[in-house]
C-alpha cells in the first residue's frame, strides 16, 4: 500500500466542514476589514525567500523544500505566504494603485520539520498583508482582525502579547550588547543557538529549550534601546489597542523567525495547546519590499496555521456547525418511484435544497438507516401509492412526525 508522505495529511469529508466554516469566517471578517484576496504561485524563484526571509532564519538554512526544475531553476515550495505577497505587490504594480493595499490569502505551505500535533510538512495558513503604510493604527488594526477573528470563532484562552523590535539603526546596538551578555554564557547555549550567536542572535530570546531560557531571563531588553521614532511607533500601537478595549501584555522576548520583521511583533498564544501554543504571529516589515527589488514601502501583517487552530477550536470545546448536511433524502420503493425521486430531486437542488437519493438499491429499511447516518432532517418516500397520488410521504427525523405533500409543495415543506 502506499502511504501519504510524512507530514502530509489528508482531509476527509468528516472534517472538510470545519475547514470551510473557518475559511467562510476568514472570509467574512476580511470584508469587513475591506481586506481582498490575493493568491500566489505554489512556488517560488528561491531567491524570494532567501531575499525576503533571510539566510539566517530556520526556515531558509533548513526546512525548504528546494530544487532545480528542468530548465535548472532553483524553485522552492513556498514555506510562508508574505514574501510571495510582496513579490506580487511588486511585480504587479500594486504600488501604484490606492494604499495601502490590504490583502488576504489562504494558501499551502512546505516546511521539512518534524511532524508533530498542529506542525505538519505540508500545512495551511491564513494570513493578512497591509502594505503601503508606515502608520502605527495599521499594525493596530491587524491585530484587532485578528482578535475579531478568533472572537467569531469562539476561542477562548487566547492571550495577546507584543513588542516591538526596532529598526535597523538601534536593534544593531541591541544585537551588540546582547552577544556582549551572552558571551559568557556561549558554551551552555544550545548547539541551534550557538549557530545563532553569530547568524541572528534576536532568535536566543525565543529559544524553547530550558537551559537557553535561563540564560537569557536577565539579558538586556530591546525596549530599552528603542530609538525615539521606534519608541513613539510602539506607543502609539499600545494607544490604538487600549482604544479598541484588546487586553495585550508586553513581552519582550517576543522576536519572530523571520528576518524581515521591524518595529511591532505580535503572537496571539493558546493555554490550551501545550507546547505549540503560538496561534497566530506576525508584525511590521517595513524593509521587505525594498529588499525584494521594490519601493520603500511598508508593510504589515500576520498568519495563521488552519491546523493548530482547528486544534485550538477543539480544546477550547468550540462546536463547528456543519453547513453541508443533506436536507432530504428521498426513499423510493421500486424503479418507476426512482425516477420520479430521481428528477424531483433535481428540482430542488437548483432551488438550493440539498437532496440525496438511494444509489444502491437499498430496501426502505435500509434507507432509513442510511439517511439516519447522514443526518437529514426529512426523508422523502414514494411508494406506488405516492406516485399515483402525486405526493410523498415526509417524515421528519427529528420530531418523527409525518405528513402528505404534493411534489408542488415540497419546496416550502422543506426549505429552511
Amino acid at each position: 500500500m502506499i502511504n501519504a508522505p510524512k507530514g502530509t495529511k489528508d482531509l476527509l469529508p468528516i472534517d472538510s466542514y470545519k475547514w470551510q466554516y473557518v475559511e467562510k469566517t476568514a472570509r467574512e471578517t476580511a470584508k469587513a476589514f475591506g481586506i481582498s484576496e490575493i493568491r500566489t504561485p505554489t512556488f517560488e524563484h528561491t531567491e524570494v525567500f532567501l531575499r525576503g526571509v533571510g539566510e539566517g532564519t530556520d526556515i531558509v538554512n533548513k526546512e525548504m523544500y528546494t530544487f532545480n526544475d528542468k530548465g535548472g531553476r532553483s524553485i522552492t515550495l513556498k514555506p510562508e505566504g508574505t514574501a510571495g505577497v510582496a513579490r506580487a505587490f511588486i511585480e504587479n504594480g500594486m504600488a501604484n494603485t490606492a494604499l495601502p493595499a490590504k490583502l488576504f490569502y489562504i494558501t499551502q505551505c512546505f516546511r521539512y520539520e518534524r511532524p508533530q500535533a498542529g506542525r505538519l510538512r505540508e500545512f495551511h495558513q491564513f494570513g493578512i498583508e497591509f502594505l503601503g503604510s508606515k502608520e502605527a493604527d495599521i499594525d493596530a488594526e491587524a491585530i484587532l482582525f485578528a482578535k475579531t477573528f478568533f472572537d467569531k470563532l469562539g476561542v477562548k484562552g487566547l492571550t495577546l502579547y507584543i513588542n516591538s523590535i526596532g529598526c535597523k539603526n538601534c536593534r544593531g546596538k541591541y544585537e551588540e550588547a546582547l552577544k556582549d551578555y551572552l558571551k559568557s554564557q556561549y558554551d551552555n547555549l544550545c548547539p541551534l543557538c550557538r549557530e545563532r550567536f553569530e547568524k541572528n542572535p534576536l532568535r536566543i530570546l525565543d529559544c524553547k529549550n530550558e537551559d537557553c531560557k535561563i540564560i537569557t531571563a536577565n539579558a538586556p531588553r530591546i525596549l530599552d534601546y528603542l530609538c525615539d521614532e521606534c519608541q513613539t511607533h510602539f506607543d502609539k500601537v499600545q494607544t490604538y489597542l487600549n482604544l479598541s478595549g484588546v487586553e495585550f501584555k508586553i513581552n519582550a522576548n517576543i522576536v519572530r523567525g523571520l528576518d524581515y520583521y521591524t518595529k511591532t511583533v505580535f503572537e496571539f498564544v493558546s493555554e490550551n495547546i501545550g507546547a505549540q501554543g503560538t496561534v497566530c504571529g506576525g508584525g511590521r516589515y517595513d524593509g521587505l519590499i525594498k529588499e525584494l527589488g521594490g519601493a520603500d514601502e511598508k508593510g504589515v501583517g500576520f498568519a495563521m496555521g488552519i491546523e493548530r487552530l482547528l486544534l485550538v477550536l477543539e480544546a477550547s470545546g468550540v462546536e463547528i456547525p456543519n453547513e453541508n448536511k443533506i436536507s432530504l433524502y428521498f426513499a423510493p420503493m421500486g424503479e418507476k418511484e426512482k425516477e420520479k425521486a430521481f428528477s424531483l430531486a433535481y428540482e430542488l437542488r437548483l432551488k438550493g435544497i440539498a437532496c440525496e437519493l438511494d444509489h444502491m438499491s437499498r430496501g426502505i429499511k435500509a434507507q432509513f438507516k442510511y439517511a439516519d447516518k447522514l443526518g437529514v432532517k426529512y426523508v422523502a418516500v414514494i411508494g406506488s401509492t405516492e406516485l399515483e397520488k402525486g405526493v410523498v410521504k415526509l417524515k421528519n427525523m427529528q420530531n418523527g412526525n409525518e405528513e402528505e405533500v404534493a411534489y408542488a409543495n415540497l419546496y416550502q415543506a422543506v426549505k429552511d
